[in-house]
């Protein structure tokens, strides 16, 4: 059974950090391109961020390069983000997504449940 769960989402003040983690089982983790997503409420879900394990290649969306990094650790099958320097309009609900082809896309392979990431002002 394929599975990726996310953790690490929670309420920090603007200018803090939190660090998502994203377990995946079930499926050969590095032929997959892991991504990580967000859906703000009334808004469409966005690509945030992706990297193929494969090669460590990276993607990040305009709104959070200089302040988000994701990395990979094929050991454990985990892809982490570490988000730096929140922002209000940072807040949103994350999703980890892996595809065998491309991301981000809206049609990932996999999709995790998600992690509320709420930031105040």
């Amino acid at each position: 059974e394929v599975q990726l769960v996310e953790s690490g989402g929670g309420l920090v003040q603007a200018g803090g950090s939190l660090r998502l983690s994203c377990a995946a089982s079930g499926f050969t983790f590095d032929d997959y391109i892991i991504g990580w997503f967000r859906q703000a409420p009334g808004k469409e879900r966005e690509g945030v961020s992706c990297i193929r394990s494969s090669d460590g290649s990276t993607y990040y969306t305009n709104s959070v390069k200089g302040r988000f990094t994701i990395s990979s650790d094929n050991a454990k099958n985990t892809v982490y983000l570490q988000m730096n320097s929140l922002k209000p309009e940072d807040t949103a609900v994350y999703y980890c997504a892996a595809d065998l082809r491309s991301c981000p896309s809206y049609a990932m392979d996999y999709w995790g449940k998600g992690t509320l990431v709420t930031v105040s002002s």
